[in-house]
């Protein structure tokens, strides 16, 4: 290396050894200096190494030290040169080498060989390693802060669960030496890296400062959980609005509107209080800083341009975000605790804390018109997340809000649930997905530090409840309650998030719950020593209005009078309420479908249009599912096979079962109806059958979905591969079904046997949905059902579970009328078919939207009937004039000579291709009839009437290919026992009882299969 150039460079290192401190001593001395380092940095003295010396040896190193000094008062006043140098040093600048390493022999040897210099260079290390401490501590508190925050509002318990204080959090000085710092450096002046905001404009503070700072920032009521995100400039944005100096600064009309709303939270309980000690209430005292927050949300999201917002919230608190976040009417809600009140014809209800609501109001704050709902929701307290989702999406979709500003969901938690109900992780994990996501999702813990009587110590593994919203990089603030500016600081700047990056946010409230589980249940028995605190506890009502009245902000007269109004507000709403006669379960619909029902609703003017189709119109659905719709795109050789195969088939006029739903779903999109399918694998189908998303073989990503390009005009089809979760997916393509009853969405499990794990969603919401809140939905589940010998988790649905659910009195043979069919539609809770048919399949999806009222459509679909050569329709089966069949009668001989025929057999869904192959093998075609049952719920009375009259002398048989305490026999056999009056015997022809759906044994399988079939047409097998 020339010497010239090391001359250079150990110029250059010899700034790390400059000092913290500015003693500027002779200004042109200094402004010499400036002069000659600016020409080192050109390499104007490189060629004359002797220049250098004035400013490297000992007399003169000063120099370096005062331009140091002078930069840390002013960065301008050296070269920019010199400024980035010391910019990047005082950030991250290592040793130099020539700091560890000096000149070779012979260069600049009075340098090199100084003592001045080696003091220099020891100097400069301690620069080096002062600044590298300072930059470690700061990130230590970024990182580790959270967990030493004060954040208990009773000061008893720790938000982590640990009572340690990590090792590297300066809480004493004589940790200090743990990053080779000493008292002795308190006031030395360090240069702030980048990556913290806590010297504000100041570029420079002192160690002491650095630490109240970062103390004031991380370890007071704040906790904050943001460095594991992997995103450096979400990270900056969050550092920024949190460590800059003097945040918690608020106006004395921003601190009276937080008083108010405190005493609207606050007197709201403590009247519901008074007025129903004995009721059961689950109210929010110890959290009553929620109703503040919530709306400092919602106000903060309305002024960056969102007006529609959608909620999801468990028991605790709901009334009171009822009355004073949604602003549902206080009569409507005082009503419900009348026991004298008659029960709405409609429905049985719920409980008045499991009820939803929507609201159009003006937001008193910006003067905006904006539109809220709450979800209702059972006491399985996280159910509704994905349901809040799913609406909030569909809202989305059809406002055209592709980026959220203007639709948005808020989800309220409660600590133990938030932690161990698994439909959390499995909602987060819908986040990001790209036909899933609702761009980002402010979430509110409620942490009472308690689940019903269970220690947080006990509930859970992790050190937060709210350690699962990490696996999506959502930033988690932990804040004390009873700081409420703290709180409403925490939730403007979660809002901003969400209208800046679309994405979640998680807000911890750290509280207590002031009584039991509910009102009358006793907390000492399990919490002694948290409720003893509690009782001495002052509540946070009394605690901000004393700060505010002692602060000259408001006065106690004007406190009190604040007070006495809404006290009054409620007397007189109370006094209203008691002129409510009729509980109207309506006031409570959480997602309202105006202009869609009929004025009357009555079902005896009801009729549904017919489900047909021309010709023409099948046909042109048929050309385009058979063909590529846009050019120069690879499709692969085995999907060209398939494309193919479908265009044989529309020539022959036939269908099979992809076709038919293809377009029973094309049809629909002509009609203006939104399409969704979602589920695991949907795109292609599990068993490869589908095929709805085209993938180019040669571009990566590059996809086709040609059902949108059926008509120039039509509606959208969605179509989405979703994450492997039934509970999640099934629950947010409810909600999804919620915001609009002129679209058909539709739900695929992979197997049907897989919505065992959505049965929460199944039980509380579908089944039941109605009933409990009159919450009409179309939604619509396939389930491929049926016993191949795959194994008894691939097997079947569940259909006895379904139909163990319904509604529909198996005991009484209902009234007959012209209008049956669509009757027993309208009063039944869901309807259940097996359709043997693809064109059944087709008219039952077109139905679904045809019919005049929406209810739940649950269709056991089949796997080898997807390619079955006898599971085809002709177009015959699909044009005008043709409809669903609720059964299949038989059409072969027995039908000519039904006085011949000996047994009479009852089926549904892919048996009855067995049946009838083997009734052909052994020539029984005139003695043995067979008989289709599509439609199983609601029970199609009418028509099995009409077939087993017609069959008199036959022997009547229930078949079915599932276990005998599984599948449908339990169902139907009371029934049909109520239509023959009890004078004929059904017999049962199956599998035994078993706890296990299907065999995994193929041998088996057919051992049993073969039985069955021996049984079924073993015409004395019955004889008494």
């Amino acid at each position: 290396m020339p010497a010239l150039y090391i001359a250079g460079k150990t110029a250059m290192n010899h700034l790390r050894a400059l000092t913290a401190k500015f003693k500027p001593q002779n200004v042109t001395r200094l402004t010499q200096y400036n002069a000659a380092m600016r020409a080192v940095s050109q390499s104007r003295l490189y060629s004359t190494p002797g220049a250098l010396e004035p400013f490297l040896n000992g007399s003169n190193s000063n120099y370096l030290e005062e331009m140091y000094d002078a930069w840390l008062a002013n960065p301008k006043s050296v070269h920019k040169s010199w400024d980035t140098f010391f910019q990047n040093s005082s950030v991250s600048a290592p040793s130099g080498p020539m700091l560890n390493n000096p000149a070779p022999s012979g260069s600049l040897p009075a340098v090199a060989h100084s003592q001045s210099r080696t003091q220099t260079s020891a100097r400069a290390d301690k620069i080096v390693a002062d600044h590298l401490a300072v930059q470690s501590l700061i990130r230590a508190y970024q990182i580790r802060g959270h967990h030493v925050a004060q954040l208990d509002p009773l000061g008893i318990l720790h938000a982590d669960l640990d009572s340690t204080i990590p090792f590297d959090l300066i809480t004493s000085m004589d940790k200090l030496g743990y990053y080779g710092l000493h008292e002795s450096d308190l006031d030395k002046v360090f240069r702030l890296p980048v990556t913290t905001f806590i010297g504000g404009n100041e570029p420079a503070i002192s160690l002491r400062e650095i630490l109240k700072r970062l103390e004031n920032t991380y370890c007071r009521h704040i906790g904050l959980e943001f460095m594991f995100i992997n995103d450096g400039d979400q990270c900056q944005w969050i550092r920024e609005r949190f460590e800059t100096p003097e945040i918690l600064k608020f106006t004395n009309k921003e601190k009276r509107r937080l008083l108010a709303r405190l005493i609207r939270s606050t007197r709201f309980e403590e009247f519901l209080a008074r007025k129903w000690s004995s009721e059961k209430r689950f109210g929010v005292e110890g959290c009553e800083v929620l109703i503040p927050a919530l709306k400092t949300i919602i106000d903060v999201s309305i002024s960056k341009g969102v007006d529609d917002v959608i909620m999801g919230m468990p028991h605790r608190g709901r009334l009171n975000v009822l009355a004073n976040v949604i602003r549902k009417d206080l009569e409507q809600i005082f009503c419900q605790f009348d026991p004298k009140l008659e029960a709405s014809e409609e429905g049985s209800g719920d409980v008045k804390y499991h009820l939803g609501v929507y609201h159009e109001r003006i937001n008193r704050t910006t003067n905006k018109q904006i539109t809220m709902s709450l979800m209702a929701n059972p006491s399985h307290l996280e159910a509704v997340n994905p349901v809040v989702q799913g609406k909030t999406k569909a809202v989305q979709f059809y406002r055209g809000d592709i980026t959220g500003q203007k639709v948005m969901s808020i989800l309220l938690h409660g600590d133990a649930a938030f932690a161990g109900q698994g439909i959390v992780y499995e909602t987060f994990h819908l986040s990001d997905l790209p036909s899933y996501t609702t761009y980002g999702t402010i979430h509110v813990v409620v942490n009472n530090q308690i689940g019903f009587t269970t220690d947080p110590r006990m509930a859970r593994s992790s050190p937060y409840p709210t350690d699962v919203a990490r696996v999506v990089n959502a930033p988690i603030f932990h804040v004390n309650s009873d700081d409420p500016e703290a709180v409403i600081y925490v939730c403007k700047v979660a809002a901003e998030w969400r209208n800046t990056f679309n994405k979640d946010v998680v807000i911890d409230l750290v509280c207590y719950r002031k009584r039991g589980h509910n009102e009358m249940d006793e907390p000492m028995f399990t919490q002694p020593l948290m409720y003893k605190q509690i009782q001495q506890q002052v509540p946070v009502l009394k605690k901000y209005a004393d700060k505010l009245i002692s602060e000259g902000v408001l006065t106690l007269q004007e406190y009190e009078e604040e007070v006495a109004g809404y006290d009054k507000i409620c007397e007189e709403a109370y006094t209203r309420s008691k002129d409510e006669k009729i509980l109207e379960i309506k006031e409570w619909l959480d997602s309202p479908w105006p202009g869609f029902f009929a004025p009357s609703g009555d079902p005896k003017s009801m009729t549904c249009a017919p489900t047909g189709l021309s010709v023409e119109i099948l046909q042109h659905i048929g050309n385009v599912a058979s063909s590529v719709p846009i050019e120069d795109f690879t499709i692969h050789r085995g999907l060209s096979r398939i494309l193919k195969g479908r265009a044989a088939m529309i020539k022959d006029q036939m269908v099979d079962w992809a076709l038919a739903e293809y377009m029973a779903f094309g049809s629909l999109l002509k009609d203006g109806i939104h399409v969704r399918l979602s589920g695991q694998d949907v795109e292609r189908g599990t068993f490869s059958h589908r095929h709805h998303v085209l993938h180019n073989q040669d571009i990566d990503k590059k996809t086709c979905v040609p059902m949108n390009h059926l008509w120039p005009d039509q509606a959208l089809y969605t179509v989405c591969n979703s994450s492997l979760s039934e509970f999640g997916v099934l629950g947010f393509e409810l909600g999804f079904a919620m915001a609009n009853p002129n679209a058909l969405v539709c739900w695929e499990a992979q197997f049907g046997d897989f919505n065992n794990t959505a049965q929460c969603i199944l039980d509380q919401f579908i089944s039941s949905g109605q009933t409990k809140w009159v919450r009409n939905n179309g939604i619509v589940l396939l389930l491929p059902h049926g016993m191949e010998g795959m194994g008894p988790e691939h097997s079947s649905a569940r259909p006895e579970r379904f139909l163990q659910m319904c509604n529909e009195d198996s005991d009484i043979y209902p009234e007959y009328t012209e209008e049956f069919e669509v009757t027993q539609l309208f009063d039944c809770n869901w309807i259940i078919v097996n359709c043997s048919t693809p064109a059944n399949y087709f008219h039952v999806l077109r139905r679904q939207i045809l019919l005049p009222f929406r209810k739940p459509l649950i269709i056991f679909t089949p796997k080898s009937l997807l390619r079955h050569p006898e599971a085809k329709s002709h177009f015959d089966e699909m044009k005008t004039d043709t409809a669903f069949q609720r059964i299949i009668p038989d059409e072969g001989l027995a039908a000519q000579n039904p006085n011949d025929v000996k047994r009479l057999i009852f089926c549904a869904g892919k048996v009855y291709y067995e049946l009838a192959k083997e009734r052909v093998n052994r020539k029984l075609e005139k003695e043995v009839a067979i008989i289709r049952l599509e439609q199983i719920s609601p029970f199609p009375f009418d028509l099995l009437k009409v077939e087993l009259n017609k069959y008199p002398d036959a022997e009547l048989i229930w078949c079915q290919e599932e276990h005998k305490n599984i599948g449908y026999y339990d169902y139907v056999r009371p029934r049909f026992r109520v239509i023959v009056q009890f004078k004929r015997p059904v017999w049962y022809v199956g599998r035994d009882p078993s706890p296990a759906p299907a065999t995994g044994n193929k041998n088996t399988y057919l051992t049993e299969l073969q039985d069955l079939l021996d049984m079924s047409f073993n015409l004395k097998a019955f004889k008494a």
